[in-house]
């Protein structure tokens, strides 16, 4: 018997006329996937050590089959699924470790570190204490709303709204995003999004020449950063104002594409490399009202 983390382990069947039971395996304790098995009970949520007997099987959960049989699964490429990549990127905006969050929903670090870099697809009462330790929902773990516009959660009972000043704007722009910025065109305004860079306090996105962030050269802008928290009817906005130049230099060319975050989302040549120097920064933050 070799088991994988997030198989299901089965005890019990109608032959052999015991009561079945069936939970998650949490930990492993042999590399090659051999017994026992750290499980997770599916009716009581306990974590118990569990030495499989005859009554038992195993049922492999999104896993590549073994290369031969009896033999120890192959090593497959990691490519994180859709709950995996929901689960390490909010994990990462609130600063959590993998340590904190598997202490908080109560499972194995080495199995979240699993859920995070394999495809899987975890039980129900997994997505339910991730949810809770990550302060979501399962329905955004499983990207449900993700055609929705954001903001169609409940506005707080009692609000507050207050300014926010430059260095908290800074920082809360941080190293690199996805914001909007806003232009002037031959047929009239326009706010489209782009992936940003913050280089030496400027704001600096990659676009293609001709195209509408492209307008922006030249011309005074304003690109606008935000975040909401649907689930706790919070959320802040940070709004940068300022001249927009194209950049030319090709050693200020080479440094940001090499220190670049990410490619655009958009696809395509996008090469032509725009920065906006902040001369106005401003923000604000709706939070539950103090008392």
């Amino acid at each position: 018997m070799r088991a994988h983390l997030g198989d299901q382990l089965v005890v019990g069947s109608p032959a052999t006329g015991g009561t079945r039971r069936d939970g998650e395996i949490v930990g492993l304790h042999h590399e090659d996937g051999t017994p026992p098995y750290d499980v997770r009970w599916s009716d009581t949520l306990d974590v118990t050590l569990v030495f499989p007997g005859p009554d038992a099987h195993i049922n492999h959960l999104g896993h590549e089959p073994a290369t031969d049989a009896g033999a120890a699964p192959r090593d497959v490429p990691r490519d994180p699924g859709d709950i995996g990549r929901r689960v390490a990127a909010e994990r990462e905006r609130r600063g959590l470790t993998r340590e904190e969050t598997a202490r908080r929903a109560r499972m194995a670090p080495d199995y979240l570190a699993y859920l995070e870099e394999r495809p899987g697809d975890p039980s129900l009462a997994t997505l339910v204490r991730l949810a809770a330790a990550l302060n979501t929902s399962v329905h955004a773990l499983r990207g449900g709303g993700a055609d929705l516009p954001p903001g169609r959660g409940m506005a707080l009972l009692h609000p507050q709204l207050r300014d926010l000043g430059p260095q908290e704007c800074r920082t809360l722009l941080s190293t690199h995003g996805v914001g909007r910025i806003a232009v002037a065109t031959p047929e009239g305004p326009a706010v489209v999004p782009v992936n940003y860079e913050v280089v030496d306090d400027a704001i600096a996105f990659r676009t293609a020449p001709g195209s509408v962030p492209a307008a922006a050269v030249g011309a005074e802008v304003a690109f606008e950063v935000d975040h909401l928290d649907e689930a706790m009817g919070q959320g802040w906005s940070v709004l940068a104002v300022g001249p927009a130049q194209a950049v030319t230099a090709p050693d200020d060319v080479r440094r940001l594409t090499e220190h670049a975050h990410t490619t655009p989302w958009a696809g395509g040549e996008r090469e032509m490399w725009v920065s906006i120097r902040p001369a106005r920064l401003t923000g604000r933050r709706i939070t539950p009202a103090e008392g």
